[in-house]
């Protein structure tokens, strides 16, 4: 009876603090709410656009009011989305209000194509004849890539700058697996299809150290010589400095001519306040990214509009989120885009490393069935690899930057067997009887027979082949082609493109307006899918998620990214289209 108490007041207990987690949680959306339908942006004359690129940078933003809340494990961290970054930059190059851009970047978070879109905008900006302006106390090397767009660049007397070229690491399990008697038995097809490296090896390969070579090459000369042309000197001396590391102290920057001057922020803001015609002793009138974004209204008739539907993340079943791609949630954000009239042209925008071989095949059906009756174009940003290429391979036509990682067409399975870790560390033995004798076929509590080695390899290969056969018809190429330059092999953007993968090299604006030709628009507005899930809806559907995450970054700490790692490779299930490895460019 006492036990039974203990428990009875343990779950009364927790429904209260749940009760009370929950109303504090109410109330503060609902505060939310009312405080976001008063706030009203207004754009000054003579006003400066401040981009704070130093958050993360999200595919597309989100409008939730409650972007501030902050109750124990339900924070909403401040992001910016990259649809309104270049919305911004491209609209305040007309905008008579903007008089220029305060570029504030010290660190990147986000990957080399969406660095890439950016700084774009930012070059395009400047034709308008406004200034751009950057300054930080420290430029990372992608932040500085960034930054080189800018009109003028400077840094703290005491700062640092970057420049240090490309390395990529991997992080490989197979030390781990040995000490707990756990044996990965791998079905892969594909030279390059090196995902599965990290289970049973304990170094990179020699294919894979070549592939990432030629890869970190290809990406290497296209920021130096992007860096080199926008600072006027040769490509040769920014890989000098870069090779000697010759551009870290903040006299050297500027000696080498990566950076303009020294100063301090106080200098900053005289020179920002001299070029808008404000006196020192007033404020600057600048306006964030994020409340530049809602003055901004979308032009053109509601009658024609050409949807951008975001395929981001690893590739799944079911539903998927912002994070992750459903093949359930994308196929039917694009079959509502082939099904509405209104609708006359999709842009698919790849973010993606890849995931399952078959939610990627569901999700290729659909966009084969929509390209049938409207055009369909994809934009790819820092991953359309493996999956993400099987998805966008039937596409009208491919935009890819120059940094994109994509590629990696191949196939592969890892079939864990445990049967040592259960014997050997956990004292556990298993017996049964069976009907057939592939009743228990995937059974991780034993190895793999010869015969059921020879089961998955077959479909494995049924899956390569299916694969390269989609790649061939959509990219009107042979199949024999498409084989040799698979193999799981990534490729950047331009290497791409000689390879026949993709057709251009642009941003997703560029693909908006091919799909906009190909549809024969003038006029038309942009609709987006999947709809985000805003408000007190899209934080508690993913509060699971969030009380789990809380709780294991307060244990883990700096170590969380590689549990997270740990946990993504042994979360994958059935056969995989996935990037060869995760790699990690810095």
């Amino acid at each position: 009876m006492k036990q039974f108490f203990k428990f009875v007041f343990a779950s009364m207990l927790g429904v209260f603090i749940s009760g009370i987690l929950i109303f504090v949680i109410f109330i503060a959306s609902l505060a939310a709410i009312v405080g976001s339908s008063k706030e009203k942006v207004e754009v000054k004359a003579n006003s400066i656009l401040h981009l704070n690129l130093n958050l993360p940078i999200t595919e597309r933003s989100s409008s939730s009011p409650l972007d501030d809340l902050n109750v124990g494990p339900f924070v909403s961290e401040k992001k910016l989305g990259l649809n309104d970054i270049l919305k911004s930059i491209k609209y305040a190059k007309d905008d008579s209000n903007i008089k220029g851009i305060y570029l504030d970047v010290s660190y990147l978070t986000t990957g080399f194509a969406t660095a890439e879109e950016i700084r774009n905008a930012l070059l395009d900006f400047k034709k308008s004849g406004k200034f751009v302006i950057a300054y930080s106390e420290i430029y990372s090397q992608g932040a500085y890539y960034i930054a080189s767009a800018a009109s003028k660049i400077y840094l703290n007397p005491q700062g640092i700058l970057e420049l240090k070229g490309l390395s990529a690491q991997n992080m490989f399990f197979k030390g781990t697996l040995e000490k707990l008697n756990i044996e990965a038995q791998i079905i892969k097809v594909g030279t390059f299809k090196s995902a599965v490296e990290p289970f049973v090896l304990d170094k990179m390969s020699d294919a894979n150290r070549l592939q990432t070579n030629a890869l970190l090459s290809s990406l290497y000369q296209h920021l130096t010589a992007n860096i080199a042309a926008s600072r006027h000197i040769s490509q040769d001396s920014v890989i000098s400095i870069a090779n000697g590391l010759k551009s870290r102290a903040p006299e050297d920057a500027v000696r080498y001519k990566l950076v303009d001057a020294l100063k301090y922020k106080d200098e900053i803001l005289d020179e920002l306040k001299a070029k808008t015609g404000i006196d020192k002793k007033k404020n600057l009138n600048t306006v964030s990214v994020s409340d530049y974004a809602k003055t901004i209204e979308e032009k053109g008739p509601s009658s024609d509009r050409i949807a951008v539907i975001y395929a981001n993340g690893d590739i799944g079943g079911g539903e998927g989120d912002e994070n992750s791609i459903g093949s359930e949630g994308i196929s039917k954000a694009i079959r509502k885009a082939r099904t509405n009239d209104k609708i006359k042209a999709v842009v698919l925008r790849v973010n993606s490393p890849g995931g399952s071989a078959l939610a990627s095949d569901v999700i290729w059906r659909e966009v084969v069935l929509t390209k049938k009756v409207k055009p369909v174009v994809v934009s790819m940003g820092d991953y359309a690899a493996s999956g993400g290429y099987y998805i966008a391979c039937a596409a009208n036509e491919i935009y890819a930057e120059p940094n994109t990682i994509t590629g990696s067409i191949g196939v592969f399975a890892i079939i864990p067997n445990m049967q040592g870790f259960f014997n050997n560390k956990l004292g556990i033995t298993f017996d049964g009887v069976k009907t057939g004798q592939f009743a228990d076929l995937g059974n991780i509590g034993r190895p793999l027979s010869a015969a059921e080695k020879q089961i998955f390899q077959h479909e494995v290969n049924r899956t390569y082949n299916d694969f390269t056969k989609r790649v061939a018809e959509g990219r009107k190429l042979t199949q024999s082609y498409v084989d040799s330059i698979g193999q799981g092999r990534v490729w950047t953007g331009e290497q791409a493109l000689k390879l026949k993968l993709v057709d251009k090299l642009g941003h997703i604006d560029d693909a908006i307006a091919s799909a906009a030709r190909k549809a024969k628009l003038k006029e038309y507005r942009i609709v987006n899918y999947p709809e985000i899930k805003d408000g007190l809806m899209g934080l508690l559907g993913s509060s699971e998620d969030k009380i789990k995450a809380y709780f294991v970054k307060q244990e883990l700490g700096e170590t969380y990214p590689v549990y997270q790692k740990m946990k993504q490779a042994t979360q994958m299930s059935g056969l995989q289209a996935r990037m060869p490895y995760i790699i990690d460019i810095q």
